[in-house]
């Protein structure tokens, strides 16, 4: 059970780590967008690349397991509470309580991080359909040495 609980200490440190990686560029491609688009449109987009680069991350950085379509065509669900918050959080931010369009963001992303975190270990752990399951791995993706 110690095991069990340092692994997923670690995914979770890893998992926050991707996080703000993730935060950081959602956000700088949020800004940029907003030079050319309304707020709405800026936001769903730079959520949809930046999710594109979270799953790899998440994959071989935070879980040390391999993509797959699967995961691939899954991995939004892990978003999709993320992004319910997110976006009626900025809305509600926005035109609610008229927070400044640049900041609300980064205020709303912060809800979802729990919720996600297990729906998206659920996905990235889950056993492949054929019996080729993924195991927990301790060590990263490619590694023939084991503890």
């Amino acid at each position: 059970m110690t095991g069990e609980k340092t692994t997923i200490r670690g995914q979770l440190v890893r998992f926050a780590l991707v996080g703000a990686v993730n935060t950081g560029t959602y956000y700088g491609l949020y800004l940029l967008l907003l030079n050319v688009l309304p707020y709405v449109a800026a936001h769903i987009l730079a959520f949809v690349l930046s999710m594109i680069g979270s799953f790899f991350l998440t994959t071989y950085f935070t879980y040390r397991t391999r993509p797959t379509w699967r995961k691939f065509f899954l991995f939004p669900l892990s978003n999709l509470t993320n992004f319910t918050v997110t976006t009626s959080g900025v809305y509600l931010l926005v035109d609610v309580l008229e927070f400044d369009d640049r900041y609300a963001p980064l205020i709303a992303a912060a809800a979802a991080i729990p919720a996600t975190f297990v729906v998206s270990r659920m996905i990235m752990l889950r056993p492949e359909p054929g019996g080729r399951g993924e195991q927990e791995p301790s060590e990263p993706v490619g590694s023939s040495e084991r503890r």
